[in-house]
């Protein structure tokens, strides 16, 4: 296979006391390189859930998820660590800004974990900023700034480590049909 990430047989339950509560049963789905691919369903069919599975947030009850052919859930704490900062973007469906600190400085510290030095990680930190059309809100926090903005530090944060794969939670918030679908294309050219 070929695929970027691929998912076998992806069960997620959670647990009331001893009453199982399935939110994800038997997922199996295969994205490539530079394929954009749309989860779309109602509230609480499992989007989330499977987001979190597949960016290693959480821990599937049964199946695997591959990154590479690579089952990402064999990985040991340092391995994951990296795949979560370097491989995957993350914009949650709440934007999870830290408050203390700046646009430019939450933009900056994924590639400040991931070992880039202060200086070249605020200046990536800026042209991100800039790209989503923040330049004259970098010093402003959280608080400070509109929700649309947050969530454009957010897209601007994701972006950071150049991740091969971008997770986005409910980007836009708009109404969604029932049950759980899939509709797929692909990255334009140029990005």
């Amino acid at each position: 296979m070929n695929n970027l990430i691929r998912t076998v047989n992806l069960h997620k339950s959670y647990y009331d006391g001893a009453i199982e509560l399935p939110v994800l049963e038997g997922i199996d789905i295969g994205v490539e390189k530079a394929e954009i691919l749309a989860i779309i369903g109602a509230s609480g069919v499992g989007k989330s859930t499977l987001l979190h599975l597949i960016g290693a947030l959480d821990r599937p009850t049964q199946g695997k998820v591959f990154f590479e052919n690579q089952d990402i859930f064999a990985f040991n704490d340092h391995e994951l660590d990296r795949f979560r900062n370097q491989e995957v973007g993350y914009v949650f469906q709440f934007h999870h800004l830290l408050s203390e600190f700046t646009a430019i400085e939450n933009v900056a510290l994924g590639a400040l974990i991931a070992g880039k030095n202060s200086r070249d990680a605020r200046d990536s930190a800026r042209k991100l900023l800039d790209y989503v059309g923040l330049s004259e809100r970098l010093e402003h926090h959280p608080s400070e700034l509109s929700g649309g903005e947050r969530q454009r530090v957010a897209i601007a944060r994701a972006l950071i480590n150049q991740p091969r794969v971008i997770l986005a939670d409910e980007p836009t918030g708009a109404p969604l049909k029932s049950g759980l679908h899939f509709e797929r294309s692909s990255v334009p050219d140029g990005l």
